[in-house]
Formats: C-alpha cells, structure tokens, sequence
C-alpha cells in the first residue's frame, strides 16, 4: 500500500493505492468515505475531523490552543476512533443476546489496510495488536495516556495537536511560526486561510440550525429505510446517513473538546444561538443506549440499481451506521 500526496491549488488528497495484494473492498470504502463527506467542489481543502476540532480550537492569530483547555486531548482521541470507523477500518462489536451496554462492547478490527495518515495508523495498529480487545473509553485513556496501567502507556499518540497543526500547515490553512514566553519558545501555527476555517464554523452552526434533525426521530434509521428507488444517485441513503453521521461526530466531539462555542459565538441572533444551545442540550441529555437500540436495519429493495451500486449501497450504508453506533460510544464513555 502506498500512500500519495496530490497537491492541487492548496488540496492536499491522501490516497491509498492497493497493490496486488491490496483489499479492494477497504479501498472502495475509503474512496467513497471521502467522496461523499465533502462538497461536490473537488478543490476544497478536505479535512479529517481531527484537523475539525482543532482548527475550531485555535486561536486565529495566536495560534495556539487555550491553555486551560483540559478537554480536547481526550476528545481528539476520540476523533480519531471515529474516523477509523468510517473509514471502514474498525467497527464497536455487536451488543449480542445479552445487549450489552455500549462500555462494554468491544472495538473490533475490520481491516489493518493504512489510511495514509500517520495518526489514523498509529492507532490502528496499537488496536491490531492488543488482545484481548479493549472498549471505547479505555482507548480513550491508552492513546491519550491518562492510564493507570503502566503496562497501557506505549499506546500513548505523542505531540497528536503539533502533527495536526503541521498537517494544516501542508494544507495552506496555517503557518509555523515561533513564540518566545519569557520562558520557553514554542511553535504557534497562526490562521492564514480564515476562508477555510468560515466555511467549518458555518458548517457547525448549520448543523444545529437550519440542518438540524431531531436526534428523538431515530434519523440514522430513516436516513437508511427511506425510499430512494427514484432519486439519484444510486447509494443516496448511505451518502445522506454518512453526511449525518460524520456532522453529529464534529458537534459532539466539538462540545467535548469545549471548542464547539468557538463556532456559536459569532452568531448574530440571540434567539438563534439560544436554538443551538437547546438542541445541544437536547442531544447531549439522550440517553445513548436507547438511541442505539432504537436503530433499525437499512432494507433494500428489489427493484435496486444494479448488482454493482447496490453493493456500494451496502457498503456506505453500513459504514455509516458503524460510525453512529460508536458516536454514541463516545457520548457515553465522555458523559461517564
């Protein structure tokens, strides 16, 4: 597997290119992902939601994160697991006869293939290798290393927000500066495309506003059950269940990073910011287990595009409903 940069008017594109020996299936997965997460404008810059959340955490001129913010080393791990599963690469184990709880489910591997980014893949491998199987908030703890376990400590993501920071630097969306505080330097990463970091606070705030879904209608389950024999594209309801899950993971992984406010401080309307409040507080008091068990299997019908876009249907659609699942993992582990 090897991985390739292609820069075109400040797009940075990671791709995976199997070898002979490569899973095309994680390969068709991982194109789709990101294909249909971002706008139709192929010159975009595209952003994992780890440069998301960080972006929306930092300072614009400074270019640093708030020294008193404690939350969003845990909350980028959390990221992290998040986007290895709708990549396809890991998926929370079936909760069984016994329904197990959310905690107590396991993260299982799907598939070790490299995403391309170091991050995603230093973590894929410490999740590869550990047996037996660890849950959702241990691996929380492991990657940012905030265990008890000495023996836990080598699963530690060092320096996660400086690579971060210099991956949107390659990006064009920040620069690398350095900082002296009487002190110590440090290297700051100030904003030189606040284009860019516009278009992702309007994006949040156009999630809990005008492209709200109540979280109470079990949207995930009419996203993938809706009827779309007669819409194109072929594979709409996993697109729009991917669209939707990847937008709850940048709002709920936002707030627990404490930088969601970032995105709603600048809304105008007070009667609007107070809206956005009161859904996040909506969603955040839901309890996840009910939310997950209230899920109901994408169904396809007979008269289904052909054999190929229907296995692309399968296939989104089931990506997507692993990364709502571990979603509410995550606001389960967070809320404990």
């Amino acid at each position: 597997m090897t991985a390739l940069q292609e820069r075109n008017s400040g797009l940075i594109q990671r791709k995976n290119i199997p070898t002979q020996n490569g899973n095309d299936s994680i390969y068709k997965t991982e194109k789709i992902y990101n294909d249909y997460i971002h706008d139709d404008d192929s010159k975009e810059t595209r952003f994992t939601i780890m440069e998301e959340i960080l972006l929306l955490g930092l300072k614009d001129k400074e270019g640093y994160t708030s020294f008193w913010n404690d939350c969003i080393s845990s909350s980028l791990r959390g990221c992290i697991l998040i986007e290895l599963t709708l990549r396809g690469r890991i998926k929370l184990a079936e909760a069984g006869m016994r329904r197990k709880s959310l905690l107590t489910r396991k993260v299982n591997v799907l598939s070790d293939v490299p995403t391309g980014d170091a991050l995603l893949d230093e973590a894929l491998r410490h999740i590869r290798d550990t047996t037996p199987p660890e849950g959702v908030q241990n691996w929380i703890e492991f990657l940012s290393g905030e265990t008890w376990n000495p023996l836990k400590l080598r699963y530690q993501l060092r320096n996660v927000r400086e690579r971060l920071a210099k991956n949107l630097a390659e990006k064009g969306v920040l620069s690398t500066e350095k900082q002296n505080f009487v002190v110590f330097d440090m290297t700051t990463h100030p904003l030189v495309d606040p284009q860019a970091k516009l278009k992702l606070v309007s994006r949040v705030r156009n999630a809990l506003l005008a492209d709200w879904t109540p979280t109470g209608s079990s949207p995930i389950s009419a996203l993938l059950n809706a009827d779309t024999a007669n819409s194109p594209p072929p594979g709409g309801r996993g697109e729009a269940a991917l669209k939707y899950t990847r937008s709850l993971a940048t709002i709920v992984l936002a707030h627990f990073a404490d930088v969601l406010d970032n995105a709603l401080t600048g809304v105008a309307d007070d009667d609007e910011y107070e809206l956005a409040t009161r859904r996040l507080k909506t969603l955040l008091d839901t309890d996840p287990e009910a939310v997950v068990a209230s899920i109901r299997s994408p169904s396809y019908s007979a008269n289904a595009p052909t054999d190929k876009d229907t296995t692309e249907i399968v296939s989104l659609a089931q990506v997507a409903l692993n990364g709502y699942v571990m979603v509410w993992a995550l606001v389960a582990a967070f809320n404990k």
